[in-house]
């Protein structure tokens, strides 16, 4: 290490986000401690080789300086306590909350400029902005459909701003006010053409025939073409570029014939 190279070497991550973007800019070798939610989407880090913490949603301070680091990334969704955990351990302290594709780049920005690797940053944004713009390109002429998308079921919650961007981009309408509640009777209201579960911390496993039955949804537009779908949960709500997983499912629920079928998606069964 360089006398006047001052990033860090150390790095303890406490969301999934945060390691993936560390993975995409090479530096897995620096992370030291991550959580164990995050080898669901960098299996890379699933060697036993790091700490594992609690994410930022429970983050304990005595734990982060187990790992000794000296740089602590965490993002979104966080609590007030675990936020003072963080900062009583008293290392250096990135913390991340986008809403927008947008606030994405920029934290992919932020971490890149931190750990001294600004021009790998900007190549990993081009090449996400560029996937996207692709699919978008794709789906500019395709028929448009009314798109509900959900990251919580109890209660309804649509799923965040960047994932009505993806939806777009697949060339959907969302409907509904991007992560905020929304009641089953709303919904059935704007008669979806499709409907996408992706549950925080569910994985793959949204009951869809269940809740289409406890919310009455059976004359729903999307339950009678049986275009209702469970999207993996760390495709759809990871904010780093495993979104671009979550952008191919959203393509080929709305287009099938467009695009072949990805892995994590799954399709109500009538």
């Amino acid at each position: 290490m360089n006398a006047t190279d001052h990033t860090p070497r150390r790095v303890a991550s406490l969301q999934p986000s945060a390691t993936v973007t560390l993975r995409d800019l090479g530096l897995l070798d620096r992370l030291v401690a991550c959580t164990r939610y995050c080898a669901d989407v960098c299996p890379e880090v699933a060697d036993g080789s790091r700490v594992i913490v609690s994410d930022s949603w429970s983050a304990q301070n005595q734990q982060i300086l187990a790992a000794r680091p000296d740089l602590v990334l965490a993002s979104v969704p966080y609590q007030l306590e675990a936020v003072a955990e963080i900062l009583k351990a008293g290392v250096r302290f990135l913390g991340l909350a986008p809403h927008t594709l947008a606030d994405i780049y920029t934290d992919i920005a932020s971490i890149a400029g931190v750990m001294g690797v600004w021009d790998h940053g900007q190549r990993v944004i081009a090449d996400m902005q560029g996937a996207i713009a692709d699919c978008r390109k794709r789906t500019a002429n395709a028929p448009k459909f009314r798109v509900f998308c959900e990251e919580w079921g109890k209660p309804i919650i649509a799923s965040q701003p960047w994932v009505a961007e993806l939806v777009e981009s697949a060339g959907g309408e969302f409907v509904g006010q991007p992560g905020q509640a929304i009641t089953a009777d709303e919904v059935a209201a704007a008669q979806p053409d499709v409907v996408l579960a992706a549950w925080c911390g569910a994985g793959d496993r949204v009951p869809l025939e269940k809740i289409v039955e406890q919310r009455s949804w059976g004359e729903l537009p999307a339950v009678k073409a049986a275009r209702v779908f469970c999207i993996s949960d760390e495709l759809l709500n990871t904010p780093a570029t495993s979104l671009l997983g979550g952008l191919h499912a959203i393509a080929w629920a709305l287009h099938p014939g467009m695009f072949p079928k990805p892995a994590g998606i799954r399709q109500l069964a009538l």
